[in-house]
């Protein structure tokens, strides 16, 4: 390549840069002129902007600034109207001030007045005492003596006769009221009590289980009466055997016992024994249930639970024939009506009437009487002090302290008095039965005893490691010869000591 074409090219190239670096800056000033344009575009939109905004926000506060004086004017006239108003009650204030005054003021001048009179009065009277005094030769408080037992004299029998009138009226309306009172509370609670019989009766399918409950040679029978203190009577009645005893807790447990066995088939000694502590706890399932419903059925809360356990053994006890428990909550309702009409605490008056004989269901247990019991158990698990006052009085061991009191002995007595409600003849039995027991079991070595066949036998079991053969026999004669001094009954009473040993292993 030759030297010129060599300076052209670098002509032409610098050329170029030139007019590149030339259009460049006219390009970029073009843009600048143009962002420029754009600015003051903005900043002309942004001062009418903030023009537009202030002549809003004068405009705005002048109408607050009106408002507000209106507000302020409004304010000034309602004060000033308040104010006119207190000074017109200020000047009426004053008017009735000075009206008051000026009636003290003649109050005070009719009182001078008055008292001026009195003591014109009362001079006017001593005058006259005193005369009458003069010309009677008798002072004032003679006169008087003298004129009452005048009255006395003349109207003495008037008065004797109208008090003993006021008085047998006012007998005659509180007996009928009583009267009233009572027959609405028997008319509503008398409901038919049955009374507990000493017998209950279990069905069998068939007549061979019966060979079954008698075992060998009577062994599951007398294994049986053993465990559960009863007597079972297996005849030839068709279908039934029938379980004797006068404690209503044996003859359930017996009962549960054998018809579990019937169900179970296998009848043996051990299986008798594993039935009849079954049928304990279950019978203590029936006694929590029936303390339950008792207290639900009366309406009586905020019991100890213990308490209402205890409560639920009275459905397995009679007094003359009578249960106890539905005695108890027929005494609970009779209670509560008697403490309505009376205006009394009816909560109160029907606790002390569920729990007045609580005591009766653990008193073969512990010694005292039975209201003593039921107040040392109602008093070990927290009882109000007002239910146990109400409940320990209704046999007149303790003073009747309060209302409810007097209201639980009268329920005791509608309840037990009414006819049908109990049979004396009943209790006396059973009483009979229990002494029977209580000599044989205060005997040292006695285990348990049994009174059975309608009191006409009584079985006695013995320790076997304290009690010898023959001390068992002398034991036998010493307990007959007691129940002869002790107690009066007609026949003969077959006193059985038994005395049983056994020896158990196990092999593993």
């Amino acid at each position: 390549m030759d030297l010129n074409t060599t300076l052209t090219l670098l002509i032409a190239a610098l050329l170029g840069l030139i007019s590149g670096y030339f259009l460049r800056m006219l390009v970029s000033a073009a843009r600048r002129e143009s962002i420029e344009l754009k600015i003051r575009k903005q900043l002309l939109q942004a001062r009418e902007n903030a023009e537009q905004i202030i002549t809003t926000a004068e405009n705005k506060a002048d109408t607050l600034l009106e408002q507000a004086r209106q507000d302020a004017r409004e304010k000034e006239e309602n004060l000033q109207k308040s104010e006119d108003r207190l000074i017109k009650r200020e000047e009426l204030l004053d008017n009735r001030q000075r009206d008051l005054d000026a009636n003290e003021a003649k109050l005070d001048q009719r009182l001078a007045e008055a008292d001026g009179l009195r003591e014109k009065a009362r001079q006017t009277l001593d005058a006259r005492e005193h005369e009458l005094e003069r010309v009677a030769t008798l002072s004032a408080e003679e006169a008087r003596d003298q004129l009452f037992e005048t009255i006395e004299h003349q109207y003495e029998e008037d008065l004797v006769v109208r008090m003993q009138k006021l008085e047998q009226h006012g007998a005659e309306k509180l007996e009928l009221k009583a009267r009233d009172i009572l027959t609405s509370a028997i008319h509503r609670m008398a409901n038919s009590v049955s009374s507990d019989v000493m017998t209950t009766t279990v069905s069998i399918p068939s007549d061979e289980v019966k060979g079954k409950v008698i075992g060998k040679e009577g062994r599951n029978i007398r294994s049986f009466e053993r465990i559960t203190g009863v007597e079972l009577i297996v005849d030839d009645t068709p279908g039934t055997i029938t379980i004797s005893s006068f404690d209503p807790v044996r003859r359930q447990v017996a009962r549960v016992a054998l018809e579990n066995l019937i169900l179970d088939g296998r009848i043996q000694p051990t299986r008798i024994e594993e039935m009849v502590t079954s049928a304990k706890d279950k019978v203590n399932t029936i006694i929590k249930e029936k303390g339950e419903q008792a207290v639900y059925e009366v309406g009586v809360y905020n019991l100890d639970p213990r308490i209402i356990s205890i409560l639920g053994r009275l459905y397995f006890r009679t007094s003359y024939g009578q249960n106890v428990l539905q005695h108890s909550i027929e005494m609970s309702h009779i209670a509560g009506i008697l403490a309505e009409e009376l205006g009394a605490n009816v909560a109160v008056a029907k606790a002390g009437a569920l729990l007045h004989d609580i005591g009766k269901a653990v008193d073969h247990e512990v010694s005292g009487t039975h209201v003593e019991i039921g107040r040392r158990i109602l008093q070990k698990f927290g009882a109000d002090e007002e239910i146990i006052k109400a409940m320990q009085a209704h046999h007149g061991e303790y003073p009747f302290e309060s209302v409810e009191s007097i209201i639980v002995q009268a329920a005791d007595a509608i309840s037990g008095a009414r006819p049908g409600a109990r049979r004396d003849t009943v209790e006396n039995y059973l009483k009979r039965l229990t002494e029977l027991e209580a000599i044989a079991s205060a005997v040292e070595g006695v285990e348990r005893s049994y009174a059975l066949q309608a009191g006409r036998e009584i079985r006695v079991f013995v320790t076997p490691e304290q009690v010898n053969d023959v001390e068992a026999r002398q034991m036998a004669r010493e307990i007959a010869l007691q129940i002869e001094n002790e107690l009066k009954y007609p026949g003969e009473i077959k006193v059985n000591v038994i005395r049983e040993s056994r020896s158990i292993e196990f092999a593993r």
